[in-house]
């Protein structure tokens, strides 16, 4: 068996940490760079919002006399501005024509006749059928 000699155990190795791994000073410096640089970076942007919002504040003057004219509507189709409420409206218009009486042409005697009403004479009277052929 091996035993340790008396030199190896009056003087223990002495314990250091390792230097090469890592620059700690280095690092350091890095993180305060990228601070300030991120410091730099939003002042600078922030400048640019407030540059850009006070030349969007500043009246604007039409330099062409034909841009001083009534604006003029762009052609057919246009955008919608309130989808929602043309929807609404077409359903109202839809359901006055459903739910109420109005002639079709008069001249022919051809009137229309609320939905409902229509097909409670299509049940009373039953669809039209062929005639069979003598």
């Amino acid at each position: 068996m091996h035993r340790p000699n008396a030199a190896h155990r009056a003087h223990p190795p002495a314990v250091h940490h390792e230097t090469s791994d890592v620059n700690i000073r280095a690092v350091f410096g890095f993180g305060f760079g990228l601070a300030i640089a991120a410091v730099v970076i939003g002042g600078a942007v922030w400048l640019l919002f407030h540059y850009f919002s006070a030349r969007e504040a500043r009246p604007t003057f039409t330099e062409y006399p034909l841009a001083a004219e009534a604006p003029r509507l762009p052609p057919e189709p246009r955008l919608q501005v309130n989808p929602r409420q043309d929807l609404l409206d077409l359903r109202a218009r839809e359901d006055q024509v459903l739910d109420s009486y109005s002639w079709v042409d008069k001249n022919e005697g051809v009137v229309r006749i609320p939905i409902d009403r229509a097909m409670q004479l299509t049940v009373e009277r039953g669809l039209p059928t062929r005639r069979e052929r003598p």
